[in-house]
This record gives C-alpha cells, sequence and structure tokens, in this order.
C-alpha cells in the first residue's frame, strides 16, 4: 500500500547501534562484566549449581548486596549484580531480572518463576529509541506470581501481590492484591497468623 502525503512527511525511527543511552552506566569495569558473564553461564543459566549458599556467594562477590537466609534458584537471570539488593529470607526463583537500573527487593520477598522486573525500555516518540531506566522497588513481604512483568520505575509497597501473569506498570498499593495487564487492585491482602 503506498504512503499517504501525511505519512511522507512524519519522522521515522532510525535503530542504530549508537543510539542515546542517557545517564546509563554499567557500573562495573569490561574485565569484571566479561567475568560476570561466564559466571552466570556456567553457574546460573547451566542450572548446575543447585546450591542456593554457593550462588548467593557467587552473586555476593560480584557486589550484590545480600541479606541472611536468602533463596536463589538455579536458572535465575541478572543482568548486573552490583546493581541488586536482597533483604533477609527472600526467595528468588527462576525468574529474569534485567537491572540496567537499581533493583532493591526488600525481607521477605517472594518472586515466582518466570516472573520478569525490567528496569530499561526504549523512547518510542524519539526517532533514536533512546534508551530510559528506572529503578524497581520491591519493600518487605512482595509476592510476584509466577510470569508476571514490572516495568521500569515501579514500586511495590509493603505486601503487595501481583498475580501470576499481571503487568505492573505502575506502583502497586500496600497489602492489596493486583491482576491483569495493566494490573489493577483486585482486593485487599488480608492476612492471618
Amino acid at each position: 500500500m503506498p504512503a499517504t502525503n501525511k505519512e511522507e512527511n512524519l519522522l521515522k525511527t532510525q535503530l542504530h547501534k549508537n543510539f542515546d543511552t542517557g545517564n546509563f552506566k554499567v557500573g562495573a569495569p569490561i574485565l569484571k562484566q566479561i567475568l560476570w558473564y561466564f559466571t552466570d553461564v556456567i553457574f546460573f543459566k547451566s542450572r548446575l549449581m543447585p546450591v542456593s549458599s554457593v550462588l548467593v556467594a557467587l552473586l555476593r562477590l560480584f557486589g550484590s548486596r545480600i541479606g541472611m537466609e536468602v533463596r536463589i534458584k538455579p536458572g535465575i537471570h541478572i543482568k548486573y549484580p552490583w546493581k541488586l539488593e536482597i533483604g533477609d529470607y527472600s526467595w528468588l526463583a527462576d525468574c529474569y531480572i534485567d537491572n540496567l537500573d537499581q533493583v532493591k527487593i526488600g525481607k521477605n520477598c517472594c518472586i515466582s518463576q518466570q516472573a520478569v522486573l525490567i528496569t530499561g525500555n526504549h523512547n518510542y516518540s524519539r526517532t533514536n529509541f533512546d534508551l530510559m531506566t528506572g529503578p524497581i522497588v520491591l519493600e518487605d513481604g512482595v509476592w510476584i506470581g509466577a510470569a508476571a512483568t514490572i516495568g521500569p520505575g515501579v514500586t511495590l509497597h509493603s505486601h503487595a501481590v501481583l498475580t501470576m501473569g499481571s503487568v505492573a506498570n505502575k506502583n502497586l498499593m500496600p497489602y492489596s492484591i493486583y491482576q491483569g495487564n495493566p494490573a489493577v487492585k483486585v482486593k485487599d491482602r488480608v492476612m492471618k497468623a
């Protein structure tokens, strides 16, 4: 179908290697990045290391700040461990943490299988498709259901729940359960002893 005159006058996306990354910094020297790449492939992505304490020790070695008795499952993806903080007693299954920006996970949080935390996106209103990043914060007691997704710049407040397969692109209120795409509050989280 031929382009209309109006379409011919509009700016077009120009994807190329040298897009604007704004203030983004990897945050580690190239040698550390290379060492992390091979450590990640051998110990995390291969699933050959099922011992959580070893995975936690490796993450700490690469700069993650991790509390006591944190459980990390094999198969987890962590882009940059030096941009990751995890509080005491939290559990992380084989989730995907693409942390171009900081990811802070509080105490007693649970991130279920195949959940995705993405701190970066592209500015679709710019011809260069520039990079935009924003930190993700999970306050204490948050639960991310299996295959749920959290976008850049989102905070899940204390004890919020994002249900299975849901997408959070805005902050979630404390002690609330969110569902859907985009996630909306469906009820309060009422807890019993």
